[in-house]
């Protein structure tokens, strides 16, 4: 057996510049009486190969020793120590992707499928939020479900619907590490949910305004501000509070409003913007705000910009109503269902809804929007106390 450990510390130490072997092809080369490199010669399938073991000081005689062993060992089982320490350190690499960044690449890769590319930061914010804060820092193969139920336990009940948007969220990002070839535990959100229980927190539908009040209200926005119009015009167009907030003078033609594709809600392609016809009563609040567009909006805020969803809700809070903006879609939804007969489709349709399956969409083509027009007109004159009785929408 050849001889092995012929050097000491202190004669490492005390070493001048050259070469010094410790036995069994373990070399300390120093360029200085102070720093040098340690090497293992091997012969790996009939090649002398070289394996550098770090530097010296900063690797020990004793660590020196250690790794030695180790790519021998290798070396004994007929692997060439250089390629499986390259193999050990890509790997290493791989496992090393922390959460905040293939969160980050998970969000650029889904932006195409999300409205408006994802600016609003709806899609994000639950993990930027809730999830990267504590496990950002994480490389992703480290991450089980004990952190993701540590992580998701406090809002687990009390914010049961972001809590589940924000699980949602962390298990696309799994999946988009395990796509990137990472050593990602996919069961994990699976397994934190069990270990989290169900939740007790029920949603809560948003208040809305019983439809017979809806004319009172309606008649007590008459001050002709900002948000009154703006309050006027949610009411009788039925739409989401976002694109009435954006509205802009020129999306409006004749007596039809077009709501652009990227801020309606659930509509992603891009070719799908929502036609919303104008009753006389709304194309009569639309003139009155003109008069106070700024840049193009119809409902700019006092400084900047166009006015905040809570703008409008601060309003009906001031008069103590629990209902909210974002109510009066459901009030024109039980007056059509309790007043008219009018179809399925078209009611759904009103509210901006997406009816029936792909295949079916393909075959119907229209919108509805005549029959649409008929019954916005109607719900403007229930509204304005114009007209009560039932009215009579008829399908295609």
């Amino acid at each position: 057996m050849r001889e092995t450990n012929k050097l000491s510390a202190a004669k490492v130490k005390a070493a001048e510049a050259g070469k010094h072997g410790d036995g069994g092809n373990l070399w300390l080369h120093k360029r200085s009486p102070e720093h040098g490199k340690w090497l293992l010669l091997v012969t790996v399938h009939g090649r002398r190969r070289e394996m550098g073991l770090g530097t010296y000081p900063e690797v020990s005689l004793k660590e020196a020793r250690e790794e030695a062993a180790k790519w021998r060992a290798v070396v004994r089982q007929g692997l060439d120590p250089i390629k499986e320490r390259q193999r050990e350190r890509r790997q290493a690499e791989r496992n090393m992707h922390l959460l905040r960044d293939i969160a980050a690449d998970a969000f650029e890769a889904r932006k195409a499928e999300l409205k408006g590319d994802g600016k609003a930061g709806r899609w994000f914010s639950p993990l930027e939020i809730h999830i990267l804060p504590r496990l950002g820092a994480v490389p992703v193969a480290d991450i089980d479900q004990i952190d993701i139920r540590d992580t998701l336990a406090p809002i687990w009940h009390d914010k049961a619907e972001t809590a589940r948007k924000a699980m949602n969220r962390l298990g696309i990002c799994l999946k988009h590490a395990a796509a990137l070839g990472l050593d990602a535990d996919l069961q994990a959100v699976e397994k934190a949910r069990a270990l989290l229980g169900k939740q007790r927190h029920k949603s809560k539908h948003i208040p809305a305004l019983a439809w017979v009040d809806v004319p009172t209200f309606y008649a007590s926005l008459d001050e002709g501000t900002v948000s009154h119009l703006a309050l006027r015009l949610l009411i009788l167009t039925a739409v989401r509070s976002a694109p009435l907030r954006f509205m802009r003078v020129d999306q409006i033609d004749g007596d039809v409003w077009t709501i652009p594709a990227e801020t309606v809600k659930g509509r992603k392609d891009a070719t799908s913007d929502f036609r919303v016809p104008l009753s006389p009563e709304a194309l009569a609040v639309i003139e009155a705000a003109k008069e106070h567009q700024r840049d193009g909006f119809m409902f700019p805020s006092v400084r900047k910009g166009v006015i905040s969803d809570a703008t409008m809700a601060r309003l009906m809070e001031r008069r103590d109503m629990t209902a909210r903006p974002h109510g009066f879609r459901s009030s024109f939804r039980d007056w059509v269902a309790e007043t008219t007969n009018t179809p399925f489709e078209v009611s759904e349709s009103s509210l901006g809804h997406i009816v029936g399956g792909s295949v079916e969409r393909a075959y119907r083509r229209t919108d509805y929007l005549d029959q649409r027009r008929v019954l916005m007109a109607r719900w403007a004159d229930f509204v304005t106390k114009k007209q009560a009785e039932i009215v009579r929408i008829a399908g295609r």
